[in-house]
């Protein structure tokens, strides 16, 4: 496994894991006390444990995809894809919303593999098909 090309799957994978089980695995106490509002309605735990699940599951996707290289490009493909679209959301948001205190350091991160990402696929997609 070469650590460099795979770093930015590592960390983001461990990242999108956690971040995952913060938003669905005790909603009703956990979003109170991150995001200021409750979660009493079975339809927003229903959809927050579904975020949690595509959370996981992607994460999951990464960090396979770390140590497999079969599956390297298309886990660095799909984190490309996650971390420019969750970029471009938050961005829309703070066009149109204003800037959020606790989601702008998320979104300087999701640019930054978002960025490392596009390099990544560059350089290592030069590299192999030489």
């Amino acid at each position: 496994m070469t650590i460099s090309k795979n770093l930015n799957l590592l960390l983001s994978g461990i990242i999108v894991i956690f971040a995952g089980i913060v938003y669905g695995g005790h909603p009703t106490f956990v979003m109170p006390e991150l995001l200021g509002f409750e979660v009493n309605d079975l339809e927003l735990k229903n959809m927050l444990r579904a975020v949690m699940g595509i959370y996981l599951g992607i994460g999951a996707y990464w960090l396979i995809g770390a140590f497999k290289p079969k599956l390297w490009f298309g886990a660095t493909l799909s984190n490309v894809l996650f971390m420019g679209g969750i970029s471009f959301g938050r961005i829309v948001s703070t066009l149109f919303d204003g800037v959020s205190p606790l989601f702008t350091p998320a979104l300087i991160l999701e640019l930054l593999f978002f960025g490392w990402g596009l390099y990544n696929m560059n350089k290592y997609e030069e590299i192999e098909q030489s």
